[in-house]
């Protein structure tokens, strides 16, 4: 009894903007062709049961190509593999906050999908012994307890939702969902298995428990997700497939529609503007691959403002027209950093634009943020308030 278990595909994704010839959002395109590999894969794997762990568009009102994408895909799935149940549950980013908003994931209905978008649903499968009890990420959901049923040889737990204390710091702030569980209510070890969706990045947090990741980089912060792999040496984005009998389990990479590059960052300590140009210039000429039509960034720590300003920005307008998007994320020296959080000279307090450029400084950017331009735009609206403040205070005569 194999299952397949993916999640977060968030077709309709929009990114940067770059177009296709037809009009299409670029990376929009990007990740609908990733979906379409993983499905191609899905079909080549002839699973038993399919569950989807929510999040399959991006926004509750996809545009009406990703919903043509979507509808074609699942239909692919349907027809291919006729006698596979396919389950799936409405993501944070699929389930509408008020109540007379209906769900655009009802639509899979008409193709025999089993849909569970406003409420807890067990779906039971007879002629396999297989119960799954499908959770979607709905604001105020009337929970049941994380039990299985009995009288079924076969159990899946289905949810989206966030497993307390599970993800990281560079995840948790950026995208949070309605449901937090606390990893005891899983009763994980009472399940054949616990197919979760949310979290971007594959991982088990208990006994047959596991986040499949999404299928392509479309969260706030995807260079979070990027080193979180490389350090636990997770191949990428994918798919699972885990037999519910013998506990076999293997993740399927699906190769992205436009890989990500994250250059090694340059410590500019001491440099000038001509030595960064320098570094800079050696980072994209050793790219592996190249950065051409990539998705690329490369952090240039202790550089300051006046030193970016000088920056060979022919150079960079060329990395950026190469790139699908080149993103320099230049961050002010450590020095000034510490001096905003009083430890400068004895008895100073930091100022207020001090304070603000420390906290845009620190706060995690989505990606195509700049975060040089984003300091500067904070700053300027601090001091258009503080000339308007000053405008308005009464004058005094006499």
């Amino acid at each position: 009894m194999r299952l397949v278990h993916l999640s977060d595909l968030h077709l309709g994704f929009r990114q940067y903007q770059r177009l296709t010839p037809t009009g299409i959002n670029q990376r929009e395109a990007d990740v609908a062709a990733t979906v379409s590999r993983a499905v191609a894969q899905i079909i080549a794997c002839a699973p038993d049961l399919i569950v989807v762990g929510g999040d399959v568009f991006h926004t509750v009102r996809p545009s009406n190509p990703a919903i043509l994408h979507a509808f074609r895909t699942f239909s692919a799935l349907r027809d291919r593999l006729p006698d596979t149940p396919i389950v799936m549950v409405a993501g944070n980013h699929d389930a509408p906050r008020t109540s007379e908003t209906g769900c655009i994931l009802r639509l899979f209905r008409e193709i025999d999908v089993h849909v569970a978008d406003a409420k807890a649903e067990l779906f039971t499968f007879a002629g396999r012994s297989l119960a799954v009890l499908a959770v979607p990420d709905v604001p105020g959901i009337d929970r049941p307890p994380f039990v299985p049923p009995d009288g079924y040889e076969h159990t899946v737990l289905l949810l989206h939702g966030e497993i307390a204390g599970m993800l990281p710091a560079h995840a948790a702030p950026a995208d949070r969902a309605a449901i937090e569980i606390d990893p005891a209510e899983l009763h994980a070890e009472q399940w054949s298995y616990v197919a979760l969706g949310h979290y971007h990045v594959y991982r088990e947090v208990a006994t047959r428990a596991y986040y499949s990741g999404s299928l392509d980089y479309t969260s706030s912060n995807p260079w979070g997700e990027l080193r979180e792999e490389r350090e636990q040496r997770i191949p990428g984005k994918g798919f699972i497939e885990h037999d519910l009998v013998s506990g076999a389990h293997r993740f399927h990479p699906v190769a992205p529609s436009r890989p990500l590059l994250d250059l090694e960052p340059i410590d500019a300590s001491g440099m000038g503007a001509t030595d960064v140009d320098s570094a800079l210039r050696a980072r994209v000429d050793s790219a592996i691959g190249g950065i051409d039509d990539r998705i690329v960034r490369v952090t240039v720590r202790n550089i300051a403002r006046h030193i970016v300003r000088e920056l060979n920005h022919d150079a960079l307008r060329e990395y950026r027209k190469r790139a699908m998007h080149f993103h320099l994320d230049a961050r002010r020296p450590e020095v000034l950093a510490r001096r905003g959080k009083g430890e400068g000279a004895p008895g100073r307090r930091a100022t207020l634009p001090e304070l603000v450029a420390e906290r845009l400084n620190e706060r995690p950017l989505p990606a195509g943020v700049d975060r040089e331009e984003l300091v500067s735009l904070g700053l300027r609206y601090l001091q258009q308030a503080e000339d308007a403040a000053m405008a308005a205070l009464p004058v005094l005569e006499g």
